[in-house]
């Protein structure tokens, strides 16, 4: 099996409010978006956003009340002042601040907001895993 992770599909209270939030925060719907499920091309990968209940639905669960899902998604930006800029524009576009970026305990830069549906994304500069000119992340074969 070739490790990949193709399509993260968030689960949404309000697929107006959530589209409009991540379209003001600087991300493009793509053409292939119908009323019931929006996706936003991200470079290797897409983002959708999908119904609460029909994505509950479809998955054969129960919808549960959110709460803390021990999931977070990341930015990872190229400098600081990028983060800075990337999580000042999430909070202007209606994302919830919940940590303020600051240095952190392992060597980077990051703080964290939440959607308007509650899911965490982290904003983070990590000086240890560099993007390419894409922004493609790539993890180090060693840190040495």
């Amino acid at each position: 099996m070739q490790p990949r992770l193709s399509l993260v599909t968030l689960g949404v209270s309000d697929m107006a409010r959530s589209r409009a939030f991540y379209e003001a925060w600087g991300w493009k719907a793509s053409a292939a978006s119908e009323p019931a499920v929006t996706f936003f091309q991200a470079n290797g990968l897409a983002l959708a956003l999908f119904g609460r209940a029909d994505l509950a639905r479809d998955a054969g669960v129960e919808d549960r009340p959110t709460g803390f899902a021990a999931v977070t998604l990341a930015y990872n930006a190229r400098s600081k002042a990028e983060a800075d800029n990337v999580y000042a524009r999430a909070i202007a576009a209606g994302a919830t601040p919940v940590k303020p970026l600051q240095d952190a305990a392992w060597g980077g830069y990051s703080g964290y907001c939440a959607d308007p549906d509650g899911h965490l994304w982290e904003v983070a500069w990590n000086p240890y895993f560099p993007l390419d000119e894409q922004g493609h992340l790539y993890l180090p074969d060693s840190l040495t």
